[in-house]
């Protein structure tokens, strides 16, 4: 699947966007004079991200004190972060009467404005001190001259960026748009395709280009965009123009359709390099800006949703991914990652009965059944999750190292319903795909181990996975579990603290170094650490690879005599 980063390096991104005058979102902070329960409900619900909440209380608060700033920024944010702009403007508009160099109700101002395509309205409220972020801002203006009938004014101004060398990219890929929009194709495509620059396109930049080389009769080239800047992955929109371009049809020009959308690029453009801040609600009020502009543009609905994801916000996650239409070319990956949250938020029957229909809708999309398969999994229901898989690699007509994951996952299926010959056989597959991955490595070394089979193959494997992920107390547990059934007591009792160190309320991790102690003759320290095990048990202790009750019996008589209970060998070390 084209990536959906936008076209240009990252820290070009970085330096035209570093400007950004909003800052941040302040939490509700409280005053002296108030201490009334809805405004100390609306600050926890505002601390929490709890948006629904936040509208809830602070609309309380504000019948008792409606001019409180801080209560009136939290709405604006609340509104704006639920998609409703609308809701968000009145609140906005009064912060700003008490306020006028708040950015956020200038934002909001802003946006309505121009989606009302009031450019006049919404060039006063740049001059005014409104500020998207940095250059974005001039490039809005473009994009507002244009609206205005001003082609003349938007290219010099694009024109005045692109000579900049932090902010060409930028400006000419902008440029591009607009050309392509008033239909000088021509010179659209000798920007995108790199006559005036080397330009680095994006998902969106390649599936514009792709549009104005159909434009222009250049099908072939088009043809060839696509196939060079696949990344292998199923992507719904790019196979419909594909097939449409091997027809010979002619695709509409659909990257910018108004200046609203080239304005709403711009903010997604924001929205995905605040992405990465350490408070995803910035990113948020601007992805939401770009929806309230270009409504029917997947790609910022998509955004809205991973970042509320993010946020854990999982119900607002599922309504987000659901906003994608069934006909949008993106409907595939929006119904994936709606069923992703429905399994993060453990409504696993809601997703598999989801995912099934899926799968059945849409057949050659195998990530579908692999999805299934996996949420099958988090439940235990290991043989229809074999089935999903089963169905999934049947329609892999070619290897490619990207299906380890399919071919591991149900190797551990078939290792859970004692298919194991199958299971290792899945299991070596998935090391041919990818012979260095350490999660297979460590899992088949750690079956090995527990089989007693394979015991030097699993020590080289186990090694080169502890190499790959020496942070990983799991593996780290790995070598020392099988550096323990070697007899190899000394070197399993450094690993295992180790991994205990990496994981210390992991019950198995503390249950094996209890074992290692034992064998060194460290009694008292193996008797804690079996107690430690015991208590750190959950719900979600795999009690299939840790028993309780053999734990207690260690307790009662040792290490030793279990083992001779089980008619295991005795512990015999090898140096």
């Amino acid at each position: 699947m084209l990536s959906l980063r936008f076209p240009a390096p990252r820290q070009l991104l970085a330096a035209v966007i570093a400007a950004t005058c909003f800052v941040g979102v302040a939490p509700l902070t409280g005053q002296a004079e108030t201490a009334a329960g809805p405004y100390l409900a609306a600050r926890q619900a505002d601390l929490s991200g709890d948006f629904a909440k936040v509208v809830e209380y602070g609309t309380r608060a504000l019948a008792d004190a409606p001019e409180r700033l801080d209560v009136l920024e939290s709405m604006v944010v609340a509104h704006t972060a639920l998609g409703q702009i609308d809701k968000a403007l009145p609140f906005a508009q009064r912060l700003a009467s008490l306020n006028p160099d708040n950015q956020l109700a200038g934002l909001i101002v802003l946006a309505d404005a121009l989606a009302q395509e009031k450019w006049d309205d919404a060039i006063a409220q740049l001059e005014t001190g409104t500020s998207i972020a940095g250059m974005v801002d001039r490039m809005t203006v473009a994009w507002i001259s244009l609206g205005q009938g001003q082609m003349s004014q938007a290219l010099e101004i694009f024109d005045e960026l692109s000579q900049d060398p932090d902010t060409r990219a930028f400006a000419q890929f902008q440029k591009a748009l607009a050309l392509a929009h008033v239909g000088d194709f021509e010179g659209a495509a000798r920007i995108l395709g790199g006559d005036d620059g080397d330009l680095q396109l994006n998902r969106i930049g390649v599936l514009a280009y792709a549009q104005v080389l159909s434009q222009l009769d250049r099908h072939d080239e088009a043809l060839a965009l696509l196939k060079e800047n696949s990344g292998g992955q199923v992507d719904p929109e790019v196979e419909d123009m594909t097939a449409r371009l091997e027809t010979g049809d002619v695709l509409p020009f659909t990257g910018i359709t108004s200046p609203n959308d080239g304005i709403a690029e711009l903010l997604f453009a924001v929205a995905e390099s605040r992405s990465v801040d350490a408070n995803p609600t910035i990113a948020l009020v601007f992805s939401r800006l770009a929806e309230h502009l270009n409504p029917d543009n997947a790609i910022s609905i998509l955004l809205s949703a991973q970042l509320l994801e993010q946020m854990n916000r999982y119900e607002l996650a599922v309504q987000a991914y659901g906003r994608v239409p069934n006909d949008s070319l993106l409907y595939q990956q929006a119904a994936l990652g709606r069923t992703d949250v429905l399994r993060r938020s453990d409504r696993l029957d809601e997703a598999i009965e989801e995912l099934r229909a899926l799968a059945e809708t849409y057949p050659e999309t195998l990530r579908f059944r692999v999805a299934l398969g996996d949420t099958l999994m988090q439940q235990d229901r290991f043989a229809e999750a074999r089935g999903a898989y089963d169905q999934a690699i049947a329609g892999f007509t070619v290897d490619l190292p990207g299906q380890w994951r399919t071919y591991f996952q149900r190797a551990i299926a078939l290792s859970k319903i004692d298919e194991w010959p199958a299971a290792e056989a899945d299991f070596r597959k998935a090391l041919e795909l990818n012979p260095e991955e350490p999660t297979v490595l460590n899992y088949l070394g750690y079956t090995y181990v527990e089989r007693q089979e394979n015991l030097d193959e699993a020590l080289d494997m186990i090694e080169r996975a502890v190499a790959a992920r020496p942070d990983s107390g799991y593996i780290v547990d790995s070598l020392g579990w099988l550096q323990f059934r070697l007899g190899r007591y000394d070197e399993a009792v450094e690993n295992m603290e180790r991994a205990v160190e990496l994981m210390p309320v992991d019950p198995i991790l503390n249950d094996h170094l209890g074992d290692t102690y034992w064998a060194v003759g460290r009694k008292r320290e193996a008797r804690f650490q079996w107690r430690r095990a015991l208590s750190f048990i959950t719900d979600d202790t795999d009690l299939e690879e840790l028993d309780p009750d053999r734990i207690r019996r260690k307790l009662e008589v040792g290490l030793d005599v279990v083992l001779q209970e089980e008619g295991a060998p005795p512990l015999t070390a090898t140096q």
